[in-house]
């Protein structure tokens, strides 16, 4: 957390998507950072020590899909909280890194918000897919 802030990336190459969610991180009274691609996203978290949530799409160019930024991240970086997203794949449970979240999009912001605050607080949120 900076400044009781929490600090959430939101990792989507789709610009008007990754805006909204910027926004409704934002509304959320946390801090944003945004990246349009898993490679962005890693020099973000090797650059900065105080991302607490990472919100990643699925499907993006580069090297890497949102699916392995988010084992990539477990690994790394193993007390950042992950939110993934996909418009196109509807993920099995065992494919997601441990305590993470998966929902499909479109998503329901409120929703959304309420996992947020609930990885944040620490609390175990409900397995939500919706």
């Amino acid at each position: 957390m900076k400044n009781g802030k929490a600090v959430v990336l939101v990792v989507e190459d789709s610009t008007i998507i990754r805006m909204g969610a910027i926004d409704l991180v934002l509304a959320a009274g946390y801090e944003a950072l945004e990246a349009h691609d898993a490679d962005e996203a890693i020099r973000i978290l090797e650059s900065r020590d105080d991302i607490d949530l990472v919100f990643t799409d699925v499907q993006m160019p580069g090297t890497m899909d949102g699916i392995k930024l988010s084992h990539y991240i477990r690994d790394r970086w193993p007390p950042v909280k992950l939110i993934i997203a996909s418009g196109a794949a509807i993920l099995e449970e065992s494919m997601l890194p441990v305590g993470s979240r998966f929902f499909s999009k479109p998503y329901d912001e409120h929703t959304i918000t309420d996992v947020m605050a609930k990885l944040l607080s620490g609390e175990a949120p409900i397995a939500v897919a919706g």
